[in-house]
């Protein structure tokens, strides 16, 4: 299924979070393989993260969460941004410093939930990702950026250093890269972004949604639970040290092979032919 194309409303909170109209902060759509597309739908004001779009967000991240059949989640926007980051104009209308504290404690609980998902999270980045946009594309679990993207952290450049995106930056870039780009605010483009590892893979504009389709299509390959799994293991063994990660990897690989579908697996392999996984 191409980018935009409607899917056929499978569950409920399709259409609970879609709504009959297209005036929706976040657009979710799922087709009947367990494809998951979330627009984020506020063209306007470059799709920024308002109080709106976060609870959004979390409402149908929560629900993919509860959505056993679900299997990937791709994550895009409509129009020339994927996301400059937090509505700033509504951030100076409420200058007080428990509404930031409650805004940004949201905002972490949603880029939290993303990484808790038991599917991964694909980023379609089709256009600008500034400050808390680039921090979503960081929290995702792969992304994968049209050529004419680009990236910054450029708080700093309106006296607001990036810290909250600074954490997933920093976890996926080196750490003298992360730095100039959060004490400089300068854009990266797409091409500088796959090569700091920001991004998975940038592609010519024309060739965004085959590169993902093809990412989609080799997860759905593979056996749901042991993906949840590995990814739940990979996020909890980073922030480890080495001999607690590998006992917590060891631990995990142990229960996954009591699982049926490595079981299959494996003696599809020794059997030298394809898994009869359901």
């Amino acid at each position: 299924m191409r980018w935009g194309e409607a899917s056929k409303p499978t569950c409920a909170y399709w259409r609970t979070c879609r709504g009959d109209g297209v005036d929706q902060p976040l657009i979710v759509e799922r087709d009947g393989r367990g494809v998951v597309r979330f627009t984020l739908n506020r063209p306007a004001s470059f799709n920024a993260l308002s109080e709106e779009m976060l609870a959004a967000l979390q409402s149908a991240l929560d629900a993919v969460a509860a959505d056993e059949g679900a299997r990937v989640v791709v994550l895009g926007a409509q129009g020339k941004a994927f996301s400059a980051g937090h509505h700033l104009k509504e951030m100076i209308a409420h200058p007080s410093l428990d509404y930031y504290q409650r805004l940004f404690a949201q905002c972490s609980r949603m880029m939290l939930a993303i990484q808790k998902l038991p599917v991964p999270v694909i980023a379609r980045v089709q256009g600008l990702a500034t400050a808390a946009g680039c921090q979503l594309v960081a929290q995702c679990d792969l992304a994968v950026a049209s050529t004419d993207a680009s990236f910054a952290v450029s708080g700093v450049n309106f006296g607001l250093f990036c810290s909250t995106p600074s954490v997933p930056l920093l976890r996926n870039v080196p750490a003298k890269q992360a730095m100039e780009m959060l004490v400089t605010g300068d854009f990266i483009d797409a091409g500088e972004a796959a090569r700091r590892g920001l991004v998975n893979h940038a592609v010519p504009p024309a060739e965004l949604d085959a590169r993902i389709d093809q990412l989609v299509a080799s997860i759905l390959a593979k056996p749901r639970v042991a993906l949840a799994m590995g990814k739940e293991l990979f996020y909890r063994q980073r922030e480890m040290g080495l001999e607690a990660a590998y006992q917590l990897a060891g631990q995990t690989m142990a229960a996954n092979m009591m699982d049926g579908c490595a079981l299959e697996g494996v003696t599809a392999f020794t059997q030298k032919r394809k898994p009869g996984w359901a």
